[in-house]
């Protein structure tokens, strides 16, 4: 018993030997009164065995209640540790002991306690915040990251692994019930296993997606599965590789010409002066190509840079389609076609005036290439309709069409890539370097706008783009009172 306690419980005895001590003294006094009345030693015994049982009877009666008392109130606070020790157990953290007023030691116990619990729910307030950090950061990754236990068994999974395995990954469920990759399954299975790190790739999780795997052991026994998505660079590798073989096919077959010419030229010196002007010709042609795909690479390539930047001011459409008929008129003329206006609204776009210059010149070229057969070519912008009358539009669309044989409805997906050709014999004969519309693609979105291409077999094709209006256009409500501007 500790010494504030057994100092209670001394005190309490020495109260009830007090109590007792009065009482004999009461009794023996009257024992006395008695004697002095000649009593025989028999009826003195008696006396005092009486006056004796009465003390001991008188002391009970006091020390019993007080005894009780002192337990009951022992009692109810060994239960409230007790509760208080189950609270804690059930996790119950903020659960507090009443302070007693007593200052012994199951009181210094009590706030002990207290404290301890204090100390206990911060440390978890700040394991559960760390957690939740944790958990958010995990969350907020590009990577998806999923953790299994030993068993196998999921055991959390980050957002970005919920949104690719979508709603079959859950916890307590095993793994190759949510997730059907075999390399993924093989990673985590040898990381489970042989406890060492595990790179892989998955491409079966998503269609069209590749991810690069991390599987690791955890201290735990279980493992931790990383997927990096490495489809756009896979792409990019493949889109390069694809570039640099198409830049050397199209400089080899220029450059072995030429050399073949030369080589001729040099061995053979006395060559007719009409066969010398044909090579010569012949070396030019292919010079000039090389000289074309040059530029158009050199376009691309600073088109596709961060640091391009378009001169844009407020311009009007019609004044666009006016310098574009203007400049490649002659060259359409020469070539026996028709170069067309079907009008344009006289509504300002916000536009390079340069950049269109050149976005209109590939157009028509391309078209004189491939729908000279059609004998025309036409040019025009509209308006586009607007979805509402308070709603005005905010683009105008400008059209390239000719009427030739068209295109093929699988190739309509494709225009637009560098390289990409329909038909191939046709285009090299014709001197075009593969570029011409992935440059104007380039152009167009880096204005803001939107290009496609519509056409069927027979039909001739169309290309159109979109310019948004300028911001002063935007705002005129002479927008919404000029019907004649919508097509």
């Amino acid at each position: 018993m500790t010494r504030r306690l057994f100092t209670k419980l001394l005190g309490l005895f020495l109260l009830l030997l007090a109590v007792y001590a009065v009482a004999m003294e009461l009794l023996f006094g009257s024992l006395l009164s008695a004697s002095r009345m000649r009593l025989t030693a028999t009826e003195s015994l008696s006396l005092l065995g009486g006056a004796a049982l009465w003390a001991g009877l008188i002391a009970l009666a006091v020390g019993l209640p007080l005894a009780a008392w002192v337990a009951w109130r022992l009692r109810k606070r060994l239960e409230n540790v007790t509760a208080f020790a189950r609270r804690i157990a059930d996790g119950e953290l903020s659960a507090r002991l009443t302070a007693a007023p007593d200052q012994d030691e199951l009181a210094t116990m009590e706030a002990a306690l207290n404290h301890s619990a204090a100390r206990l729910g911060k440390s978890f307030a700040e394991i559960d915040s760390r957690c939740r950090e944790l958990a958010a950061m995990l969350d907020a990754m590009q990577e998806a990251v999923v953790a299994i236990t030993s068993e196998g068994l999921v055991c959390w999974s980050n957002a970005q692994m919920q949104r690719i395995a979508g709603t079959q990954i859950r916890i307590g469920r095993p793994l190759v019930h949510s997730v059907r990759d075999p390399e993924l399954l093989a990673c985590v299975k040898a990381a489970l296993d042989e406890r060492e790190l595990r790179y892989g790739r998955a491409s079966s999780l998503v269609h069209g997606r590749v991810f690069e795997i991390n599987a690791a052991p955890l201290p735990t026994g279980g493992a931790l599965a990383v997927l990096h998505d490495v489809t756009r660079v896979e792409a990019a590798e493949n889109s390069r590789r694809d570039f640099i073989a198409n830049v050397s096919h199209e400089l080899r077959t220029p450059l072995t010409s030429i050399q073949g010419y030369v080589e001729t030229l040099v061995e053979a010196p006395r060559l007719n002066p009409k066969t010398t002007r044909e090579f010569l010709a012949i070396i030019h042609k292919n010079a000039s190509r090389m000289n074309r795909l040059t530029e158009d690479l050199l376009a691309l390539a600073s088109l596709e840079s961060p640091d391009y930047k378009l001169a844009l001011q407020p311009t009007r459409a019609s004044a666009l389609l006016e310098d574009a008929i203007e400049s490649l008129g002659g060259i359409v003329a020469d070539a026996g076609v028709e170069l067309e206006s079907a009008g344009a609204p006289d509504l300002r776009v916000l536009a390079d005036p340069d950049a269109m210059n050149q976005v209109f010149g590939n157009l028509i070229e391309n078209a004189l290439k491939y729908g000279k057969a059609g004998k025309r070519i036409r040019v025009g912008a509209r308006l586009l309709e607007a979805e509402t009358a308070s709603n005005p539009a905010l683009e105008v669309e400008f059209s390239v069409q000719d009427f030739g044989p068209g295109i093929a409805s699988e190739h309509l997906v494709r225009i637009f890539e560098r390289f990409y050709r329909i038909d191939k014999a046709r285009s090299r004969e014709s001197g075009g370097t593969g570029l011409g519309l992935a440059i104007v693609k380039h152009i167009v979105l880096a204005h803001g706008g939107r290009i496609w291409v519509e056409s069927e077999l027979g039909s001739g094709a169309a290309f159109r783009f979109t310019l948004p209006l300028a911001p002063e256009t935007r705002q005129d409500p002479a927008l919404r009172l000029k019907p004649e501007h919508v097509v």
